[in-house]
């Protein structure tokens, strides 16, 4: 039997509460709209790379972001040098796209799921105030979610294209 990516339910775009409960919800809100945009589709429609001028794909889109949440709240604000890439090396920089095989499609899913899973561990109970050192500064979990933000709104756009050049879906 052909896997299929499993139907997601984004729920209502998030209203406002306070600041910590807003910044998880957008966060899920684009975590759950990813997914969406692969709803349905089998492994090889998630690996397939229907524009042209571009390697990317769905699949390829879901290995990274996994590769992100893992990188930003773990490596990153949790300061865990021993949490390595998934995907990618020092040889292989884009191997979160170059690689994406559809056979491990329903693999590399689990492996989103269970790397946002660890992101939301990762910042449950801290201030979005706390700090970590980064790029020329001090950055603090504030700064990790509007930067997951710009990374998932970027890709989410991504995915709207090719899911579009796929099947002809299209919507929010």
């Amino acid at each position: 039997m052909t896997w299929t990516a499993p139907a997601v339910d984004r729920g209502d775009f998030p209203s406002g509460d306070d600041e910590r409960t807003s910044l998880a919800a957008f966060l899920d809100f684009h975590r759950s709209t990813l997914l969406s945009k692969c709803s349905g589709l089998t492994g090889e429609q998630l690996a397939s790379k229907p524009v042209p001028s571009t390697s990317l794909s769905l699949l390829g889109l879901v290995r990274h972001l996994a590769e992100n949440e893992r990188w930003w709240f773990r490596r990153r604000f949790d300061q865990d040098e021993a949490v390595a890439d998934l995907y990618c090396s020092d040889e292989h920089p884009d191997g979160d796209f170059d690689f994406a095989d559809a056979a491990d499609a329903e693999a590399d899913f689990a492996t989103y799921a269970r790397e946002v899973d660890l992101a939301r561990r990762t910042a449950a109970g801290r201030s979005l105030d706390e700090e970590f050192p980064g790029r020329g500064g001090t950055l603090t979990l504030r700064w990790v979610y509007l930067h997951m933000f710009e990374e998932y709104a970027r890709h989410n756009g991504h995915a709207d294209l090719l899911r579009e050049a796929i099947d002809g879906t299209t919507g929010e």
